[in-house]
């Protein structure tokens, strides 16, 4: 007769990185990257932003320098040689302030759509070609979209982001870590609504740049003579015969 296997002791199962208690804060240092910010850092589980899963980053109006934020991140995943896209951002990003911040401009793709944008967020993640996706959701997304979004992004070594209205922090999210966001001139206040662990017990004031979009006449136009080498890249539609 074969001998049962011994028993797991409960000590080493909690001693997994991806099992966690709820006192305390998911460790999965493989599967984060640092924000570039020590403080906040120590509030996120793992030590920094999570890949694989969505994360919802909530403001009360955009472009107040809220994605400033992922600036460290974003510059340390494009000079990895990785693909950062930009799904219909609010405004026309300002290619000079993202080289400033570290981002090559070369890695940066921008996906014009409207109507579309949770269909586009999925693809990009599902192709594997991307170290960071973020998009910008209108309110009409709904909880099932946002479900195949986090199927989506689960396991994959992307990160990928959300940002919405500060209006559905009540709605309830499958997405792991959700951030609200407010800005005055001094600083930027976050605030983390849910992560894996105990809740947070306390918000942040972290430095922030309004300067990486400019405003244009439209809040859909993302094309602009500064990141016209993506342009380029990208060969013209046969004609229909």
């Amino acid at each position: 007769m074969n001998a049962l296997p011994l028993p797991v002791a409960l000590a080493d199962v909690l001693a997994r990185g991806d099992v966690w208690r709820g006192d305390t804060l998911a460790s999965l240092p493989e599967a984060t990257i640092p924000s570039g910010y020590p403080e906040l850092d120590a509030e996120l589980p793992g030590g920094g932003w999570p890949r694989g899963g969505l994360s919802e980053f909530l403001v009360e109006r955009s472009s107040v320098g809220e994605l400033s934020l992922l600036l460290p991140a974003l510059a340390c995943l494009s000079r990895a040689d990785g693909w950062l896209a930009l799904v219909a951002p609010p405004w026309l990003p300002h290619a000079p302030a993202w080289a400033a911040a570290g981002v090559v401009p070369e890695r940066l793709v921008i996906v014009r759509t409207e109507r579309e944008v949770a269909w586009s967020v999925e693809q990009l993640l599902l192709c594997g070609g991307f170290a960071a996706v973020l998009a910008w959701p209108d309110e009409r997304i709904d909880a099932r979209a946002l479900r195949r979004l986090q199927v989506a992004a689960e396991g994959r070594p992307a990160l990928a982001c959300l940002w919405r209205g500060a209006g559905v922090a009540e709605q309830p999210s499958p997405a792991p870590l959700r951030v609200a966001l407010a800005a005055d001139e001094q600083a930027l206040a976050v605030r983390i609504l849910k992560r894996r662990g105990r809740p947070a017990s306390r918000s942040l004031c972290l430095p922030f740049s309004s300067s990486l979009f400019r405003p244009g006449r439209s809040s859909r136009v993302v094309a602009g003579p500064a990141l016209s080498v993506l342009a380029d890249r990208i060969p013209a539609a046969a004609p229909a015969a």
